[in-house]
Order: C-alpha cells, then sequence, then structure tokens
C-alpha cells in the first residue's frame, strides 16, 4: 500500500480533559502510523483565532497567522480526518468558525480579479472521513433527523471545494458505552487509519 499523506482535524472544543473523541483520533493515528502514512494533526481548540463577521472580512482581511500552519497542513493532505463531538444537533461553534476561516477565497477555490470562481474547486483530489460522537443513538440520528448537519457538512463545506469521497463515522450512546464498546471503537478507528480511509 502506498503510503497517504493524512491531515487529521481534533475539532473538541475542550482542552482541559481527554474525551472520547481524542481516543479515537488517537487511535487512528496509531493504526496509520503502523501502516506508514504519515499523519499531521490540528488541535482546532488549541488555535487562536477570531469569528468571522464579515463578508468582506471573509473575502478581504488575511488569514489569521494562528491558523497559517493548519491551512498548509490541509493543502499538503490526500485525506482529512474529522473529529467532532455532535452538539445542539450540529458541530461544535469553534469548529464551523475554524472551517469559514480557513476556506477562504484562493485556498478553498480560485480566486479571480477580485471574486470569487465557486466552480474551480481548490481542494480536489483528497477524501474526507468525517468522525462523530453522539449522546443520542447514531441510527436515531442518521434516520430520524437524516444526518442534516452531517450532510451539510458534506455538501456545503467540503463538497463545496472539491472533497470528495467522504465517509462517515457515527458513534452513538457515548454516554452509556460498557466496558468493550469503548474498545470496539478504538479497533476499528485503529483500522481505518491503517487503511488510510
Amino acid at each position: 500500500m502506498t503510503a497517504k499523506r493524512i491531515v487529521l482535524i481534533q475539532g473538541h472544543p475542550d482542552i482541559a480533559a481527554p474525551h472520547l473523541c481524542h481516543a479515537l483520533a488517537a487511535a487512528y493515528t496509531a493504526g496509520a502510523q503502523e501502516a506508514g502514512h504519515i499523519v499531521r494533526i490540528v488541535k482546532v481548540a488549541e488555535l487562536d483565532f477570531p469569528l468571522l463577521r464579515s463578508q468582506q472580512a471573509w473575502e478581504e482581511d488575511p488569514l489569521p497567522a494562528g491558523l497559517k500552519q493548519a491551512q498548509a497542513d490541509i493543502r499538503w493532505a490526500e485525506h482529512i480526518v474529522l473529529f467532532f463531538p455532535l452538539w445542539l444537533g450540529d458541530m461544535p461553534a469553534l469548529l464551523k468558525g475554524f472551517l469559514e476561516q480557513v476556506a477562504r477565497p484562493g485556498f478553498a477555490f480560485e480566486h479571480e480579479a477580485g471574486r470569487a470562481t465557486f466552480t474551480k474547486k481548490g481542494l480536489a483530489g483528497r477524501s474526507a472521513r468525517v468522525v462523530v460522537t453522539m449522546g443520542m443513538p447514531a441510527m436515531v440520528y442518521r434516520w430520524y433527523f437524516r444526518a442534516h448537519s452531517i450532510k451539510s457538512l458534506e455538501r456545503n463545506i467540503l463538497g463545496f471545494i472539491g472533497i470528495t469521497p467522504v465517509h462517515t463515522t457515527l458513534i452513538g450512546m457515548v454516554g452509556d458505552f460498557k466496558a468493550n464498546d469503548g474498545s470496539r471503537w478504538l479497533s476499528k478507528l485503529r483500522r481505518l487509519g491503517q487503511s488510510a480511509k
């Protein structure tokens, strides 16, 4: 198997204590490195950046210095893996703010003569996996709620900038895990890392 360049984006906003998202990301990283893949890690909670407040700021303001390495890592990667907990039915606001900042014209899609050219996707050729933890059963989120926020992420952010295919791993009922549940998911993420999927 050819080694892949992987960037792992840890989107859990709490750095005060380890969470399941961190353990899952560590398992994925371990599997990927065992198989010879190259992994870079972006920890969104440790980055310093403001939220965007206008279209003009998004189009014209310089990228905050604290995000330049993260943007470079995303450009470098062939495969992107996002980890986050479901909060109020969606990704945490800090992760959304991060994605808004890095997905700028000239990076996420081409920028010509002062205007964004949305048909020329800047990150085409990359694949992604989205790993989401949640308190509700994953089947309820997927089928009753139609995984609305994940579909929005796939279509309106990742797909919009050329990242495809996008695969998802939904992990439900995390507050009621039994001892073997955690081990089973860690093993699965390790295998996904080994295959760079």
